[in-house]
């Protein structure tokens, strides 16, 4: 029988491939994406996508208002950062940090994990081509995984959970040359922090910037529709 797991999908690109690299290891995903009162919420109508055109039966939409809780620029009233050098993005917190959101996103796929009775959990955290949140870093991921094999029911009954980071140690351009050979449709991804009304990137963001050196990198084709500059 197909074992299951729980992917989280955010509809954007790192999300995506960390699909695709689930299907590709045998996995039936039941996919997760979560409503936390992010500015950038078209992201969730392309998780729908990105589930469909990868043939997802599962796909799941947790709301949780984080904007009741604040500090970031995606989701209180804060301007996100635009054209930030590389340097300066590769030091420091930044304001697009959202307080405990891997935490809380891993916490809801380990509830639903338990529910449909999976072990393995992925999350498409990267700590090489990230903007400084320290929820994506391995030893998150490692003590979160420690936390979930104590703290669940299944865990004390002697299941094992096992949370995959599988695009942890790569660049944005490994990423893209790793979904390209799965078969990843890039168009269907939006990663922008501040799209426009018709969910456009800005082109300008620190993901707009790290998506763009990704796909320059990898010598791929850029598919995102960009705001056009005057």
């Amino acid at each position: 029988m197909t074992k299951r797991a729980v992917v989280l999908i955010s509809g954007g690109l790192d999300s995506t491939t960390c699909l695709a690299m689930a299907k590709a290891k045998g996995f039936e995903p039941v996919c997760l994406a979560v409503a936390y009162g992010q500015r950038h919420a078209v992201e969730l109508e392309q998780a729908r996508k990105v589930a469909s055109a990868m043939g997802v039966k599962d796909f799941r939409i947790v709301s949780i208002d984080l904007r009741q809780v604040g500090g970031s620029a995606l989701t209180a009233d804060i301007e996100v950062p635009k054209d930030r050098p590389a340097d300066e993005m590769s030091h420091g917190v930044p304001v697009t940090y959202v307080p405990a959101r891997n935490a809380l996103f891993l916490s809801l796929a380990l509830g639903l994990a338990e529910v449909v009775g999976a072990t393995d959990i992925y999350i498409g955290v990267n700590a090489v081509d990230y903007s400084g949140y320290p929820d994506c870093r391995p030893e998150f991921i490692r003590s979160f995984e420690a936390m979930a094999n104590l703290a669940t029911k299944a865990g004390v009954e002697g299941a094992r959970f096992t949370v995959h980071a599988p695009l942890s140690g790569l660049t944005k351009a490994d990423i893209i040359r790793e979904g390209v050979k799965l078969g990843v449709d890039y168009g269907l991804t939006h990663s922008c922090y501040d799209p426009d009304p018709q969910g456009r990137a800005c082109g300008r963001c620190d993901s707009c910037l790290l998506r763009k050196k990704g796909f320059e990198e990898a010598g791929v084709p850029d598919p995102t529709r960009y705001v056009e500059r005057t």
